[in-house]
Formats: C-alpha cells, structure tokens, sequence
C-alpha cells in the first residue's frame, strides 16, 4: 500500500514537469538498475551466508538479486532532488539495523542553490557516502565485489552537505547522522562531522580526501572516532588505469580517555582495456582491526586479512554488462569456517549480469 501510493504521488509530480528540457526549466528523469549474480564460496557455508564482514553478492550458492532500484532524479537551476527505492542482498544486509520502513531507500534527498554567481549548493536528506572510491552500484566499479575498505566504511549517510565547485576543485563540509546512519543510535545526542577535498586537474586523474570525526555510541558511552580516507585514481591512456587507497581510522579505548584503538586499509586496484567490450582488473588488499572497532573478531590478532583478486568483464552493449570474478581471501588467524573447522582462508567465484537504463 505504501509503494502504491509513493509511486501515485510521483506520477502526479511527474505530470507537472516537463521531461527533457533545456537546462533553466525544470526536468524530472528516471532510471533503474539491476545486479543479479551467482556466488560460490568454497568453505561452503550451510546457511549460505558469506563472511559478515561482506555486504555485497552475499549469498553462497545461490542466483539472486545484490541491488535493484528505480529513481527519480528532479532538475532545475535553482533545485534539485533524488529518489531511489531499492530492494536486494545489499538492501538486507547492509541497512539491517534501520527502521524497516527506511530499508528499501537508497537515496532520498534535496538540495538548493546558495549562490547566483557560484556553484554552492546545500543538499539534505539520504545521500550516497562522501568517503570512497566504490559504491554499491558494482557497474561503476572496476572490480566486481567491493573492496574491504569499502565494505567497512559508509555506503550512504544522512544529513546536510555544503558542497562548492569549480573547475578543478570540490570542497563539502557535512553534518550527520552518525558512521552509515539514517536513524541515529538511542541516547545518541551528538551529530558526526564529514569533510571531502577532490581535485581534478584532468579527466585522467582524481585525488581524494575524506574525513569523519563523531561518536557512534549512546552519550554516556562516548567514544570519539576520527576517519580519513584518501584516495587516487589515474588514467594515463585509453588502456591502462590505477586506483591508489588508504583508509585509517583511530577510536578512543573508552570514554573520555586519551589512548584509540586504530584500523587501517591499503587497497591497490590495476585495470587494463582489452578492446571496446573486454576488460580486466587485479585487486590487492590489506585490512587491520585487530582491536575489533569495525571487525570483530575475537580472535588473539584480532581482522589482520589480505585479499586479491582479479576479474573479467565483458560489455554487452552500453547499458549491460557481464561479469566474473575469482577472490582469495587469507587472514593471520582462523576466522572462516570450513566443514565445521575454523580456517584462515577464503576463496570465492561470483559472477554478475547488471544493466542501468
């Protein structure tokens, strides 16, 4: 009854817009997405779940949907607005601990324009992550599955964000919610600061700065935590690119105290352009909480893993695209499980057929 009405109220809107338009009226478009995959995971888990600190393609053995959506995506010169509904594994996962009502929305926000002469906008509401390179919507990542650095940092926050740009440079300032957050935690009274620095000298290279400095606990539980994530992408020709990461991040040990447990990730990812339709790329990873802060794992070494991989993809035409993908997973202590026993390695097959019109 809901989405009934949801998708009533925006055939209503979209009838008193005018599609298409040039720039200085008003438009509202739409578009879909589909990933559909098949995993196997060789430790063979019988609940088919994948490792929980995985949040994409999830589900061993087994064809399903990672992420659907349908948006709508409203344009004038003064405002703007998105809306996305989704459904999928990534859905079921990842937004587990928000009210159910809120589980199925990707994206949900407005934004307005602050300045005639400049390009400063101030957008409120559900909004995609401003830390990372990778999001959910695997077509626009180079590697098939997401990268830990990724899987263990915020895939969308909620709040206000003041971005300005221009030629070369993007400058936000954001106030949130929380660590990933639409609803906050209970008892929760103090709001996350985000910052984001992107400087584009060309289309061949990005340069990225992310920061995140919050509580994520009940008030009386404070336990600061401050986050940065800096990244590079470089692309020198049509054939070759590179993606450079480092995520590190620093929590108190307790309550007002002066000693932080760390985490950190490096990620490298090379890609390579076959021709118009083929192309490949290799991963590798590392990722340390051996104090548990984002993995936890009870373990003596606590989440030390490495990771590689490398995947395959072929363009169908412009909107589709296929895929396959093998991963290994290695940890210094036993943290997976194979027939009953506790293993240090993981190794996994998942392909991916996924189209956005």
């Amino acid at each position: 009854m809901k989405t009934t009405y949801l998708i009533l109220f925006l055939s209503l809107l979209s009838k008193n817009l005018i599609f298409g338009q040039t720039a200085d009226k008003p438009s509202l478009t739409w578009t879909a997405y589909l990933d559909t995959y098949y995993a196997y995971d060789f430790n063979q888990p019988q609940n088919h779940d994948r490792p929980s600190f995985l949040y994409n393609h999830t589900r061993h053995n087994e064809f399903n949907l990672n992420l659907g959506y349908i948006k709508g995506t409203y344009s004038s010169p003064t405002t703007r607005a998105n809306l996305a509904l989704m459904a999928g594994t990534y859905a079921q996962y990842n937004l587990v601990a928000e009210p159910s009502v809120l589980q199925h929305v990707y994206e949900a926000n407005i934004g307005i324009k602050l300045a005639k002469s400049a390009n400063l906008w101030l957008d409120t509401g559900i909004m995609p992550s401003h830390i990372g390179f990778e999001s959910a919507i695997s077509k626009d990542c180079w590697t098939l599955t997401r990268s830990i650095v990724a899987e263990n940092s915020p895939y969308y926050e909620t709040g206000a964000k003041i971005t300005y740009t221009n030629n070369q440079w993007t400058f936000s300032g954001l106030l949130l919610n929380g660590w990933q957050r639409i609803k906050r935690p209970d008892q929760n009274q103090t709001l996350g600061l985000g910052t984001q620095i992107v400087y584009k000298p060309s289309n061949k290279t990005t340069i990225n700065w992310s920061t995140f400095i919050g509580n994520d606990k009940p008030s009386q539980q404070a336990q600061q935590r401050y986050f940065s994530n800096l990244y590079g992408i470089f692309q020198p020709n049509d054939k070759w690119g590179i993606i450079t990461g480092f995520d590190y991040g620093l929590e108190q040990k307790a309550p007002r105290a002066n000693q932080y447990n760390t985490w950190f990730g490096p990620v490298v990812i090379i890609k390579y352009q076959l021709n118009q339709q083929w192309s490949t790329a290799a991963r590798w990873e590392y990722y340390q909480d051996k104090n548990g802060v984002i993995v936890l794992t009870n373990t003596p070494n606590g989440f030390k893993t490495t990771g590689y991989s490398l995947n395959t993809d072929y363009k169908v035409n412009e909107s589709v695209l296929w895929r396959i993908e093998g991963r290994l997973l290695q940890s210094k202590d036993p943290i997976f499980t194979h027939d009953d026993k506790v293993v240090n390695h993981n190794f996994a097959l998942t392909t991916s057929i996924a189209i956005s019109i």
